[in-house]
């Protein structure tokens, strides 16, 4: 694979980041039976390619993804830009406490990562999800401490919605925002990232691929796994799945024009979108790994990015990302 990883940077504090992140979630979860040996020779790979943007949480396995991650970057981390998350509180047995942004937590939640993960500092330190019992204020403040005691160098916010990222940014500097952002999910644009561009906060634009809808590979729900999240999800059941796979196949129509996959098409219409937005595509095989770095080698002429927002435009999915949406802050 010849493909050339270039960076962009993240904030006003300019995180340097690889142009393409990489998921690591389904590595450990959520997505079907896992393989820690290729997970992490994914990792490497993607090291060796020029992708050290590596995103991960406590709450995937939960706790084992930041040790796969771990081990992955072993003798490496000079190389590696570690983002991890702390907020969707999960016990050992894999079962859920909920949103957690008391700032005890925060301190507890940090230090823990940090071992799992066999690092002295986290490169970007996100809160998950809002906990709308507890002042942002308060939560933010704990994680600027973390800042000054050198546990964390930048921070970043997930999921918030603009009053909530400029309470949060009067704090303390907020780096980047991670939200959903797909040709499938474009929500962001009314509101949020005007905000952050206002604010001078990166975008981190997680599930650009539609929880792999856009790759054009899914054709019913029978191809997911029985413990595939997916199978649960309003995008993907019923009327609402084949009203997405028409969406999908006049995505697939323009790939084809392209000499591309329509994964690659949904990767670089995202960066198309502008430079202070970082796709983190996941995946746990070597050879999607290497489609999905493929795709910064495609360019988009104004007439292709017409005609993508023409077939795409904001709306066009149907359902709601999450069975449950009360805990996204809106």
């Amino acid at each position: 694979m010849d493909t050339t990883i270039t960076t962009r940077t993240l904030g006003r504090d300019k995180l340097a980041v690889s142009t393409l992140g990489l998921g690591c979630m389904g590595m450990s979860e959520f997505y079907g039976p896992t393989d820690d040996a290729e997970s992490i020779q994914v990792i490497r790979r993607a090291l060796d390619l020029g992708c050290f943007f590596l995103d991960t949480a406590d709450m995937y396995g939960p706790f084992v993804n930041e040790i796969l991650v771990g081990n992955a970057i072993a003798g490496r981390r000079d190389q590696v830009v570690v983002a991890t998350k702390f907020g969707n509180e999960r016990r050992p047995d894999g079962s859920r406490v909920g949103v957690n942004g008391k700032p005890d937590y925060v301190r507890a939640a940090c230090d823990a990562s940090l071992e799992r993960l066999g690092v002295e500092v986290i490169d970007l330190y996100y809160q998950h999800r809002v906990d709308k019992t507890v002042p942002i204020e308060d939560t933010v403040g704990a994680m600027k401490e973390l800042v000054e005691a050198g546990k964390v160098r930048h921070l970043g916010l997930s999921e918030a919605s603009p009053t909530t990222i400029r309470r949060a940014h009067a704090v303390h500097p907020i780096t980047a925002l991670q939200t959903e952002y797909s040709v499938w999910t474009r929500d962001p644009e009314d509101d949020v990232l005007p905000t952050v561009r206002e604010l001078g906060i990166g975008f981190v634009a997680y599930s650009p691929l539609g929880r792999g809808f856009l790759t054009g590979e899914i054709k019913s729900a029978d191809d997911f796994a029985a413990d595939d999240f997916r199978r649960h999800s309003p995008r993907f059941q019923g009327e609402n799945f084949q009203r997405n796979l028409d969406l999908v196949q006049q995505i697939r129509d323009i790939a084809i024009t392209k000499s591309c996959t329509p994964g690659q098409l949904a990767i670089a219409w995202l960066l198309a979108q502008g430079d202070d937005i970082v796709p983190i595509p996941g995946t746990k095989r070597l050879r999607y790994l290497e489609e999905n770095l493929g795709a910064v080698d495609v360019r988009l002429s104004d007439d292709d990015l017409a005609l993508i927002n023409a077939v795409a435009p904001i709306g066009a999915s149907a359902g709601e990302r999450y069975a449950d949406m009360s805990g996204i802050d809106r």
